[in-house]
């Protein structure tokens, strides 16, 4: 999957980025949410310029940062706020983590991934950030909305579970919107 997310060229991903964007605002995905996670496209992951573009006040759009107990805290971002690489080179913005949001705290993540199966489960980069970060909503706790995004073709027949995974509630593509739970 690395491989052939790595070979689609820049336009290839723009237009299904557009098409993305496309599906989370007119299908109305994210609805009413005034905090909006995002992250920072790397190696090939579809790129949320999109998105971000199109959230406007009252929402607001986050990037994640790394927090030392090794969870997600989330930054608001906009074009204006510098950005610096955190220790994966991953751009994060720079604002200090007491200013950021837990994970509890938003409405709708936006998740990236590597892999997904239509039961919500998502192959990520190996790091479990995103798994510790939001291992709370394994214990019945509805929010924040976990929408994965990818391209089609990351889609697969099934990726065995671990009892950590936390499952996805939607994944969102250039093909459109798919609601799993």
């Amino acid at each position: 999957m690395k491989a052939r997310r790595a070979a689609l060229s820049a336009a290839q991903r723009v237009r299904c980025a557009q098409a993305v964007a496309r599906h989370l605002f007119d299908g109305q995905a994210l609805g009413t949410a005034s905090r909006i996670a995002g992250y920072w496209a790397i190696a090939g992951e579809l790129p949320l310029n999109a998105v971000a573009a199109r959230i406007s006040a009252p929402a607001s759009y986050l990037l994640p940062r790394l927090a030392p107990e090794g969870q997600l805290r989330f930054a608001p971002w906009a074009p204006t706020v510098e950005l610096l690489p955190n220790r994966y080179g991953i751009p994060e913005p720079d604002i200090a983590l007491a200013d950021c949001l837990g994970p509890d705290q938003l409405d709708v993540v936006l998740v990236p991934l590597l892999a997904f199966d239509l039961q919500g489960n998502r192959l990520g980069m190996g790091g479990g950030w995103y798994d510790r970060s939001f291992a709370f909503r394994l214990h019945g706790q509805p929010m924040p909305l976990l929408i994965g995004i990818g391209y089609a073709f990351q889609q697969v027949d099934a990726l065995a579970a671990q009892t950590w995974d936390v499952p996805l509630d939607a994944v969102v593509t250039e093909r459109g919107y798919l609601r799993l739970r």
